[in-house]
């Protein structure tokens, strides 16, 4: 195995080989959010959909590795790792918050740089990136503000949640995700050739709908957006929804591929 090879399978999670499959999926986590948090979607989805993880730095198994600071340089990082042999069936990306801004970066770059056009971005739960906040200073805050925000938005969902012991331990790796999330801006707000479609929660205080509904401004391509009830973390709760919704698209897109 090359040095190339084994930095890709640290980076990129694959749960449930699917060779057979004719579509691949890229999915990319929250800030905090590790790749497992996507173990039950592959789980669900295998084998017609090959699911892909992305492993941030700084968490689970790389907790001793530093956080890479800016989601551009994450999406650099990221690209030759996909092109080292996950480009060879149609390829498309899901990302949940933090991770759906990184996924329209990895997008611009596998366009622009790769010449491969994904076969479809899922933005979940994060504003277009044209609608940036300047008030967003959840990084700058304390320990202890830093924590209430993330219960603010999980809820009561223990899944999400997990131990606060835990929570405490990897709090350097949310506030670097943070500060990334926060401190994005595109440095050209440029338009996706592949299909946008955005999903969202509709009790969401991080994504209110027309921010959301401003991605269509960021594809030259289809547009839709699909609405579920709850709040910022909707997809725990609707993840069967979700899920069928994400294998019904990708099928209508392969078939037009």
């Amino acid at each position: 195995m090359t040095a190339q090879s084994k930095d890709r399978d640290l980076w990129i999670r694959r749960y449930h080989a699917a060779e057979d499959s004719d579509i691949r999926l890229l999915c990319l986590p929250h800030a905090g959010g590790s790749a497992s948090f996507y173990f039950p979607v592959s789980e669900a989805l295998a084998p017609r959909v090959e699911v892909l993880a992305v492993q941030y730095p700084g968490r689970q198994d790389r907790r001793l590795e530093p956080c890479v600071e800016t989601l551009p340089e994450l999406a650099d990082r990221l690209l030759p790792l996909l092109m080292d042999g996950w480009t060879d069936k149609p390829l498309a990306l899901f990302g949940h918050s933090m991770g759906a801004s990184l996924a329209f970066e990895l997008a611009g770059l596998l366009e622009q740089r790769a010449g491969v056009v994904p076969l479809m971005l899922f933005a979940s739960g994060r504003r277009a990136p044209s609608r940036f906040r300047e008030e967003d200073d959840v990084h700058r805050r304390g320990d202890e503000a830093l924590l209430a925000e993330i219960k603010r938005l999980a809820g009561t969902d223990s899944r999400i949640l997990g131990d606060d012991e835990v929570l405490r331990m990897v709090l350097p790796a949310i506030r670097s995700d943070y500060r990334a999330a926060e401190l994005y801006r595109p440095e050209r707000v440029h338009r996706l050739r592949c299909p946008v479609t955005a999903l969202v929660g509709d009790r969401d205080p991080k994504a209110p709908l027309d921010d959301v509904r401003a991605w269509r401004e960021h594809t030259g391509s289809t547009f839709e957006m699909e609405v579920y009830p709850g709040g910022h973390f909707y997809l725990t709760d609707q993840a069967p929804r979700v899920i069928r919704r994400i294998e019904d698209a990708l099928t209508g897109a392969a078939a037009d591929h």
